[in-house]
């Protein structure tokens, strides 16, 4: 997929680079013209997502459990992104092999291999402190990537756009319950922002290059609900009338373990646990604002869904 006249721009490294939000960091950092290492654990899966012409393209197969392969597929970057991300384990992949020790070997491989930048993405909420697994894990391999070499550090709020695993799950189950099930009271807030706006934002900081340290920016949508007006929104925009109920998050926690155990994870321990808690950007940190990006509003990604899904059924 890669050809010999590779473009003057530097080598881009993503790796989880066939992922929700990591193919479209590929996607936006090739229409800028970079030479992009997409790096993951099913490297043939590239030429179903990206276009066939993409001629600085490379699709590399590593696993970021195994320092060997992650050394050799970082090797000449000049910029190594970390997109992969865990939410189930399973066996060896836990949170904290992935988040944490996994983030740590891959800072320390792209240090060795003078890496000019490393970005890392995280979650708002990200806590080393936290009492719930995956969010301490986050939190930890922030502090351990950024204790290895300069870093920056991507938290965006809950990704939403077409195939995602939130509001393409909401929309089709408000299509379908006349009654919809919240989680708790349904006041915890959210700010979703559009998974492309995210890639766009991490292309801009790559292609600034900026001597930078470490640093933290937060990306979130343009709007904060609390869950029971999102459902609202979405229902409205629908053309649907719905009746919200409210649903104890120990209920939700059961049925999330009941649906670890199905394929594909429907529901998880982890959603639950992250709708326990406000998912906002921080006032203090940097984000779409300063990288002069307006993001997507919550209409134009239903819309986006909306095409996805009916191109998918005639397609």
């Amino acid at each position: 997929m890669m050809s010999d006249n590779w473009s003057t721009k530097r080598l881009v490294t993503v790796f989880g680079g066939t992922g929700f939000l990591g193919r479209r960091i590929v996607c936006r950092l090739v229409e800028k013209g970079f030479n992009v290492r997409a790096v993951s654990r099913h490297p043939e899966r590239v030429s179903g997502l990206f276009p066939a012409d993409a001629r600085t393209l490379e699709a590399v197969r590593a696993d970021i459990l195994d320092p060997a392969s992650v050394a050799l597929a970082v090797a000449g970057s000049q910029t190594v992104v970390n997109a992969v991300s865990l939410y189930v384990e399973r066996g060896n992949r836990t949170f904290e092999r992935v988040h944490v020790k996994a983030a740590a070997d891959l800072a320390a491989a792209s240090r060795n291999s003078s890496v000019e930048q490393f970005i890392q993405i995280s979650g708002i909420g990200s806590d080393a402190k936290s009492e719930s697994r995956y969010i301490r894990a986050r939190g930890q391999g922030e502090h351990v990537v950024a204790s290895t070499m300069p870093s920056i550090i991507i938290r965006p709020s809950v990704m939403i756009g077409p195939d995602d695993s939130f509001l393409t799950v909401l929309i089709r189950l408000i299509r379908l319950l006349p009654v919809y099930p919240l989680f708790g009271n349904g006041e915890t807030r959210l700010q979703p922002v559009y998974v492309g706006d995210v890639a766009q934002a991490i292309s801009v900081l790559i292609d600034r290059n900026e001597p930078i340290g470490s640093s933290i920016f937060e990306f979130g949508g343009p709007q904060v609900y609390t869950y029971e007006e999102l459902v609202r929104e979405i229902a409205g925009q629908l053309g649907v009338q719905i009746r919200p109920i409210s649903i104890p998050f120990e209920i939700w926690s059961v049925l999330a373990t009941i649906a670890e155990f199905l394929p594909a994870a429907p529901l998880t321990r982890i959603q639950i646990e992250l709708m326990r808690h406000d998912n906002v950007t921080a006032r203090d940190l940097p984000g779409m604002k300063e990288l002069d990006i307006e993001p997507h509003g919550i209409r134009e990604v239903i819309r986006a869904i909306e095409q996805a899904d009916r191109q998918a059924r005639h397609g």
